[in-house]
């Protein structure tokens, strides 16, 4: 093995990591904190409230040593007005989550998990204690835009073979979660992945989460614009700025680039879509070329698409703007009531032209402004571009798309991927918000040899099957508000399915386990969400049953087949929902369509479930 410096690759790369992670680290413990206009004042005047009113920002109730002036400034507008803080809100009062790094020491010293709200402050560090379904950490990662190098993916495994359950599990905002991790191991974990180069401060709690990004940005032949550049500087913006973690509650941010792989961005708090502004449609004050089309509100959970405002931004203009709309929710998003303190419900309280002039105030300039009919939205995605062998824009190169059934792979796994992108690719993994992953830059005479050696770590890459278009959430094998087993009873479903039908059209299937929506089971063709059954005297694992969802062009939030079904009911059911669909569309008519020209009596006499009688 050649060396270089005395040093093997492999111990360039990790000591290159080791170094970059550090350095990451260093710079997040020594942010300033920010004052005047950046960060408020103790005596500032919140001139909005939530309500629109002007509202002063008197201090009320005790100090608060756990927040920066601005963040006191809003839960003192609520307490000044008589409101109680939730518990979430009091607990970043009286403690800075992100100061609790002795803390969490002796706590692992001791063996000890978090108590209490201390349950909720450590999920701003990325650690969450998921007990009672596992007496164990999962760590969330922050992977932005979802690209790893393969000296980080083994990185990873090592780390989650040693410390965790010996698994990785990809979510759907393209990012990495270890699982299982013991007490005494949380804060050595933390810095295992510093030392790697990824830094999960905010990962949970209320903060701004992974910014995701195009899976094939760069290598898109379809693509407006690149995405994943702009995703990282997001990232390092909200790593550098602790004025903007501990939201309201928290909040998505995505970046879409008109390419082939959607990122679902229509689901987030904002989201930055491509559009292009032709020579003939372009005006004085909107020259031609390639801007980001500002959308807000997005919460699938709550059926809710983010809208577009109007607003036109070029791609430098967008971390800016994304930030004084964080300040603006920051000073007025709801901190007494959970379930409305998401970006949603000032939107709904407000409307959107009065929340986009604050945002406007707070950034100092109007926005770019311009009517549909200037701007030209982006090709349709491809639902399957992020499964099989797709051609890049480089010549001669190809991506795969690798099927991880509901999103896990094995340490075993992870490596073996790592070595195929390091021999056949360009040692990079790009994670999707499919719960998947790709590898770019194969070489068209390696791809034969490139499919054997993904083939032989136990996964595929191959779109026919029911798998490559399962997604599932965690469930409650390690959730506690998880109803069901979701990624075991989807992986069930799988495998009675592939045994039985044989697809030529991707169906998707959406597995949540609550209403939170992890999975998103709304924008599925097919989507279930975890409850609870009645089946006798006993209640079993089953889920609400909903159909004809969908994303991006063909966006639907899908509606409501059957409120209660059993689980042991439900593979028999999808199977007969299926064939129908094979048997009744209209050509290669895609289910979501097919399900929004049926009826639901029509549906439901498919299905061949009669639901039981309730006992008198």
């Amino acid at each position: 093995m050649s060396k270089a410096n005395g040093f093997t690759a492999d111990q360039q790369s990790y000591l290159q990591g080791f170094a970059l992670g550090s350095d990451v680290a260093r710079k997040v413990h020594s942010l300033p904190v920010l004052s005047g206009s950046a960060a408020g004042s103790a005596g500032s005047v919140i001139e909005v409230g939530p309500n629109g009113a002007s509202v002063g920002a008197a201090p009320a109730g005790p100090p608060a040593p756990g927040l920066l002036p601005m963040h006191a400034e809003a839960q003192n507008m609520f307490l000044s007005n008589g409101k109680k803080l939730s518990k979430e809100e009091q607990a970043k009062r009286d403690k800075n989550p992100l100061e609790m790094w002795g803390q969490i020491r002796t706590s692992a010293a001791a063996g000890e998990f978090p108590k209490g709200t201390d349950v909720f402050l450590y999920k701003f560090q990325g650690l969450f204690f998921v007990a009672p379904n596992q007496r164990s950490f999962m760590c969330r990662l922050r992977v932005p835009g979802g690209e790893l190098k393969s000296w980080q993916f083994r990185g990873l495994a090592d780390l989650a073979e040693t410390s965790g359950g010996g698994y990785l599990d990809v979510t759907t905002r393209a990012n990495l979660q270890i699982r299982e991790i013991p007490a005494e191991q949380g804060p050595s974990t933390l810095q295992a992945l510093n030392e790697l180069g990824i830094v999960p401060r905010g990962s949970g709690g209320d903060n701004v989460r992974n910014v995701t990004a195009a899976a094939t940005s760069g290598i898109d032949p379809q693509e407006l614009i690149e995405t994943l550049p702009i995703a990282k500087e997001m990232h390092h913006h909200i790593l550098h700025h602790r004025e903007l973690y501990g939201l309201p509650r928290k909040f998505n941010i995505s970046f879409d680039g008109g390419g082939r792989i959607a990122t679902l961005e229509d689901t987030n708090d904002i989201g930055f879509q491509a559009v292009t502004v032709s020579e003939e449609t372009a005006t004085d004050s909107v020259p031609s070329g390639i801007y980001y089309r500002l959308t807000l509100g997005g919460i699938t959970g709550h059926k809710d698409f983010a809208r577009h405002t109007g607003v036109l931004l070029t791609p430098e203009e967008c971390v800016p703007v994304a930030d004084a709309i964080l300040r603006v929710f920051i000073k007025n998003g709801d901190r007494t009531d959970r379930n409305r303190a998401r970006l949603k419900y000032v939107l709904d309280d407000w409307g959107f032209p009065k929340f986009v002039a604050a945002v406007e105030e707070e950034l100092g300039r109007p926005f770019r402004k311009a009517d549909d009919a200037v701007y030209q939205l982006p090709k349709s995605p491809d639902r399957w571009a992020h499964v099989g062998i797709h051609p890049q824009r480089q010549k001669g190169k190809n991506w795969i798309g690798v099927v991880l059934p509901v999103g896990r792979m094995t340490c075993e796994q992870v490596r073996g991927l790592a070595d195929v992108a390091d021999r056949y690719g360009s040692g990079k993994i790009r994670l999707t918000v499919w719960q998947n992953l790709i590898l770019p830059d194969v070489a068209e005479e390696n791809l034969d040899a490139a499919q054997a050696a993904i083939e032989a770590t136990g996964l595929h890459w191959k779109a026919s099957s029911v798998r490559s278009g399962l997604v599932a959430c965690t469930g409650n094998a390690g959730c506690k508000f998880a109803a069901a087993d979701t990624k075991g009873q989807a992986m069930a479903l799988a495998a009675y399915l592939d045994e039985r039908i044989e697809l030529d059209v991707p169906i998707n299937i959406h597995f949540t386990g609550c209403p939170n929506s992890c999975a998103q089971h709304y924008i599925g063709d097919i989507g279930f969400r975890g409850t609870k059954v009645e089946r006798g005297e006993e209640m079993v694992e089953g889920y609400e049953l909903v159909v004809g969802g969908g994303y991006a062009d063909r966006q639907a939030v899908a509606r409501s087949l059957f409120g209660e079904v059993a689980f042991e009911d439900v593979p028999s059911l999808v199977h007969n929902l299926l064939e129908h669909y094979l048997r009744e569309r209209d050509g290669m008519e895609s289910f979501a369509a097919f399900a929004a020209r049926r009826t639901d009596d029509d549906l439901k006499t498919a299905s061949g479930y009669t639901p039981p009688v309730a006992a008198a």
